[in-house]
């Protein structure tokens, strides 16, 4: 029994060796295999990669080669293209050589030509000279001359056709316009003089103001700085002073001094001095009243002063208020006739003369004072031209300006404005005369109606029509250029022929 069950012990012992000696074989076998088939996998993978490598190199050679066809064939057009264009560009080379060469035959023929133009030339200019008997210069100097007789013909005619088609239209409007506005205006005549008279009640007051021994009209003459005039002249005493305001001053001084009856040293300075602040007061007074009347607005208080003092000022015996009102008005009347801004019409013509109550005072002509006047105090640039321009001495700017200088000639030409001496007067119409006599051709000369019109008589041999119309306007710069005259001077040419014949 034993025995049995060592053999079966002995038997599946075997069976259990060899099973696992089976297991062990297997497992190579197996993992050969797989080594076998792994192997055979990876060839077969490289083998396709490298069909793979091989397709693509040979599609990427294909590629390359259609890209290399493709340039060839660009190529060979572009080479075509370049052949044709040296073709092209050949036969220009040849068709300019050709054209260059035409050119230098066609510059040969016309240096011929010229050459054969100048020898004719030549002849023709010496057989003329040889039939006018003149040289070429002497010719060329007639022909000059006569151009230049015939051009000064033409514009002379020229200028008198457009002078007489301008003033058909332009003076009839500028008539029209000065004269409406001089019927609007009704402005007092004011010619001043130098003196006041002032009456007293009884010759017995001269005494009085005269004083013991002179002292009260002593001290009256030096606290007001004028002269008393005490004559045979009865009840009357006169005060001369080329100072309006200081005339002004005395003149209420000795009234007020006269009516109190008490005249000596001290109260006369007493009385002047009241007098005087008066005087300022109404300056002040006169301007502001002034700049009402005329409708102004914004001035200055010290521009309105100094319009104030013009009431004391006078120019060529005309009181510079009065006159610089009128010109205000007529001003603002040819602007509103004109469409143009009225309010620095008025401005301009009020203020044109505002430098003369300063030139007795300060350097400058009263133009340029009163320009210094009215930029300081901010008055208007049209304004201030006005003021510049009204005697020409800067250019006109606007409108407006021009017509405050013709309402200044207006205001200071019409009769009884001013007092003129007669000595400056017969000078001004003997310079006037001179003038004009000066230019060759002229034979005589009448200066009339009080200088507003020069004629002048020419010789009709000496002065054609086309000359005397030139004539006229260089007598007239020549009037403008050496002599100072209110409003405008007329210049008439007369230029007429006789023919005289006698029946015996």
């Amino acid at each position: 029994m034993a025995t049995w069950f060592g053999m079966i012990a002995a038997v599946l012992a075997g069976a259990g060796a060899a099973g696992a000696a089976f297991y062990i074989v297997g497992r190579r076998l197996e993992r050969r295999a797989g080594l076998v088939a792994a192997a055979s996998a990876a060839t077969e993978t490289n083998r396709r990669i490298e069909e793979a490598r091989e397709r693509v190199t040979l599609e990427a050679k294909q590629e390359q080669l259609r890209a290399l066809e493709a340039l060839e064939r660009g190529m060979a057009a572009r080479r075509g293209e370049l052949e044709k264009r040296e073709s092209t560009l050949e036969h220009d080379k040849q068709s300019l050589g050709e054209k260059e060469r035409d050119l230098g035959r066609r510059e040969q023929s016309l240096k011929d030509r010229d050459r054969n133009v100048a020898a004719r030339e030549q002849d023709v200019r010496v057989q003329l000279e040889r039939v006018a008997g003149l040289s070429a210069a002497e010719a060329k100097e007639e022909l000059k001359r006569r151009l230049e007789e015939e051009a000064r013909g033409e514009a002379a005619a020229l200028l008198r056709d457009i002078r007489e088609q301008a003033k058909k239209t332009a003076d009839r409007e500028a008539k029209k316009i000065v004269a409406l506005a001089i019927q609007r205006i009704a402005a007092e005549e004011t010619a001043e003089t130098t003196v006041a008279a002032v009456a007293l009640p009884s010759d017995e007051m001269k005494g009085r103001i005269i004083g013991r021994e002179g002292r009260n009209i002593r001290a009256f003459e030096a606290a007001t700085g004028v002269d008393v005039i005490i004559d045979d002249t009865p009840d009357t005493v006169v005060i001369s002073c080329f100072e309006p305001v200081r005339r002004e001053a005395a003149r209420l001084a000795l009234e007020r001094l006269i009516a109190d009856g008490r005249i000596h040293p001290g109260r006369i300075e007493e009385t002047v001095k009241k007098a005087r602040e008066e005087v300022d007061a109404s300056i002040v007074e006169a301007g502001e009243q002034t700049v009402y009347e005329t409708g102004l607005r914004g001035m200055h208080p010290e521009m309105v002063k100094l319009v104030g003092r013009m009431k004391y000022r006078t120019s060529y015996g005309q009181n510079i208020l009065a006159h610089s009102k009128e010109v205000a008005w007529l001003a603002g009347m040819m602007a509103a006739e004109l469409k143009l801004d009225v309010q620095l019409a008025k401005r301009g013509g009020l203020l044109h003369d505002v430098g003369k109550v300063l030139t007795h005072e300060h350097e400058g002509t009263h133009v340029q004072l009163g320009v210094e006047m009215a930029t300081k105090y901010g008055e208007h640039p049209v304004v201030i031209n006005c003021i510049a321009a009204h005697h020409d001495d800067v250019p006109h700017d606007s409108a407006i300006s021009v017509i405050v200088q013709a309402a200044d000639a207006v205001s200071g030409s019409r009769p009884g404005a001013r007092r003129e001496a007669f000595d400056t007067y017969v000078k001004r119409l003997t310079a006037i005369e001179a003038i004009a006599g000066q230019f060759p051709g002229v034979e005589k000369v009448f200066a009339i109606q009080a200088g507003r019109e020069v004629r002048a008589v020419v010789s009709p041999t000496a002065v054609d029509d086309s000359a005397a119309t030139a004539l006229a306007e260089q007598i007239s710069r020549k009037i403008e250029s050496e002599l100072q005259y209110p409003g405008q001077i007329k210049v008439v040419v007369i230029r007429e022929t006789r023919a005289v014949d006698y029946a015996k």
